[in-house]
C-alpha cells in the first residue's frame, strides 16, 4: 500500500497544489515542504475561510498532521512567524507546535530581498520576474557555501562569523554594483539572536522523522512548490526559480530516499498559466485569455500579479510526465472552461525549420520561433461547477479530459470542479 506520495506542479506553478495537498492531508500523518521559500503561495479553502500559506505546509489545517520544512527550503523567520500569527487568528492555535524545521535549512536574511530587487532592477528589460523576496540570492549563498543555516542559531559566535562573511560580500555588491543602501550587520545579528530561541524550539532532524514514519507505516505527503517548468535545471532557464521543483527535489530537499516514494501526483490546470517573464507558447493575449483569467481568478496568491493565460500544452506535459515519473494527474479548474464554444490543445511544436517536435526545447531562447500546433475540440455550455461524479459531466467535458490523458500520457486521478474541497471528482486515490 502506498505510503509516501509526492504532489507537485507540472506547468509553470500556480496549478492549485494547495487544494490537492489539503484534500490528501486528511489521510496523511505528515506533510513535508522540501524546496522554495515564502515566494510560493498556496491558497487553502476551509468553509468560508481562505488561508494563504507560503512556508507552512498545507497540512496545517488538519490538527493531527505534523508539518515539516526540509533542508531544501529557504526560511525567512519573520515570514514564518507571520504565517503562524495569521493561522492563529484563523483559529489554528497549535500551528507552531506542529511545525518542525530542519536545522539544515538556509536562513533567508533581510539582505537577500535587497539583493533580489537590485538584481531585477539591473536586468532591466531582461528581468526574470522574481517575487523580490530574496529566494534566489539565498540559494546562491547556500550553493556558494557562505550561507547561514537554521542550526547556526544555536552557536552565536559561529553565527556571527558566518553572518559577517555573508553580509560583507552582499553589502559590497549592494553599494558598489546595485547602487543600493547597505543593510546593517548589527541589526540583523541582534534580531537573529532575539528570535533564535523560538526558531530553535521548532528545529528537528526532518530526515530522521521521515525514516521513522516509514518504518511504522505512516502516510507522508511531500508537497512541491512552484512547477516543473520553473525548475532550475529543467525549466525555461533563466526564467525559472532557484530550486529543483521536480520529483527528485522532494527527495534531496527532505532527506527521504527516492526508492521510498510510492506515488507521484502531478497537478495541472485544464488550461495553462504563467507568472513573470519567459516563454509561453500557448499564451492567449486576447479576450479569450482575459476571460479565462477573470473566471479563474488568475492572480498570484502571494503577489497579486495577473497571471498569463493560455491553452493546455500537452507537449510540455509529456516532458513533465517523464521528468517526474508521474503516476497520475490532478486536473484543476475544469469549470473555468464552461461556456466556451471550442477549446484548443497544443499537441506539438512547429520549429523554425518546419519540423514538428513532440517535446519542448531545453533552453528559453529556443522558444523564440516555436509555433504551437493545435487540435480543436468542441466546448460545452453546461456548468461543471461542483460536480463530483465523472459520468455527470457534460459529454464534451468528459471527452476533453480523456483527450488530455491521451495526449499527455498520464491518467487523471483527481478532477477539480471548484475551489472547495468537496468540489472534486476522485478517479484514483494516490494513498489507496
Amino acid at each position: 500500500m502506498p505510503k509516501n506520495v509526492i504532489v507537485l506542479g507540472t506547468q509553470w506553478g500556480d496549478e492549485g497544489k494547495g487544494k490537492v495537498a489539503d484534500l490528501l492531508t486528511k489521510q496523511a500523518a505528515i506533510v513535508v515542504r522540501s524546496q522554495g521559500g515564502n515566494n510560493a503561495g498556496h491558497t487553502l479553502v476551509a468553509g468560508d475561510k481562505k488561508i494563504v500559506v507560503r512556508l507552512v505546509p498545507s497540512g496545517i489545517l488538519h490538527s493531527s498532521c505534523l508539518c515539516l520544512i526540509g533542508s531544501g527550503v529557504v526560511v525567512n523567520p519573520d515570514a514564518l512567524f507571520g504565517e503562524i500569527a495569521e493561522l492563529k487568528a484563523a483559529g489554528i492555535t497549535d500551528a507552531e507546535q506542529r511545525i518542525k524545521v530542519s536545522a539544515g535549512a538556509a536562513l533567508l536574511l533581510p539582505i537577500h530581498p535587497a539583493i533580489d530587487k537590485g538584481a531585477e532592477k539591473k536586468r532591466g528589460k531582461n528581468a526574470i520576474g522574481t517575487t523580490g523576496r530574496g529566494i534566489g540570492p539565498c540559494y546562491e549563498d547556500k550553493v556558494a557555501r557562505r550561507g547561514v543555516r537554521v542550526g547556526d542559531l544555536a552557536y552565536p559566535e559561529i553565527l556571527k562569523e558566518k553572518l559577517r562573511n555573508l553580509m560583507d560580500y552582499r553589502n559590497f555588491l549592494l553599494k558598489n554594483y546595485y547602487a543600493e543602501p547597505e543593510i546593517s550587520f548589527d541589526e540583523v545579528y541582534n534580531h537573529l539572536l532575539e528570535i533564535a530561541p523560538r526558531l530553535l524550539a521548532m528545529t528537528a532532524d526532518v530526515s530522521a522523522i521521515l525514516a521513522e514514519a516509514r518504518s511504522v507505516g505512516k502516510k507522508v505527503l511531500f508537497e512541491g512548490a512552484q512547477g516543473t517548468f520553473l525548475d532550475i535545471d529543467y525549466g525555461t532557464y533563466p526564467y525559472v526559480t532557484s530550486s529543483n521543483t521536480v520529483a527528485g527535489g522532494c527527495c534531496t530537499g527532505s532527506g527521504a530516499g527516492p526508492l521510498h516514494m510510492d506515488y507521484v501526483l502531478g497537478i495541472a490546470k485544464a488550461y495553462t498559466t504563467r507568472v513573470g517573464g519567459g516563454p509561453f507558447p500557448t499564451e492567449l493575449n486576447d479576450d479569450i485569455g482575459e476571460g479565462i483569467r477573470q473566471r479563474g481568478a488568475e492572480f498570484g496568491a502571494v503577489t497579486g500579479r495577473p497571471r498569463r493565460t493560455g491553452w493546455y500544452d500537452a507537449v510540455a506535459m509529456r516532458r513533465a510526465a517523464a521528468i517526474n515519473s508521474l503516476s497520475g494527474l490532478a486536473l484543476m479548474k475544469l469549470d473555468v472552461l464552461d461556456g466556451m464554444d471550442e477549446l484548443k490543445i497544443c499537441t506539438a511544436y512547429k520549429l523554425k525549420d518546419g519540423t514538428i517536435s513532440q517535446l519542448p526545447p531545453l533552453a528559453a531562447y529556443e522558444y523564440a520561433d516555436v509555433e504551437p500546433v493545435y487540435e480543436t475540440m468542441p466546448g460545452w455550455k453546461e456548468s461543471t461547477f461542483g460536480i463530483t461524479e465523472f459520468t455527470k459531466l457534460p459529454a464534451n467535458a468528459q471527452n476533453y479530459v480523456r483527450r488530455l490523458e491521451e495526449l499527455s500520457g498520464v491518467k487523471v486521478a483527481i478532477l477539480s470542479t471548484g475551489p472547495e474541497r468537496n468540489q472534486t471528482i476522485f478517479l484514483d486515490d494516490p494513498f489507496a
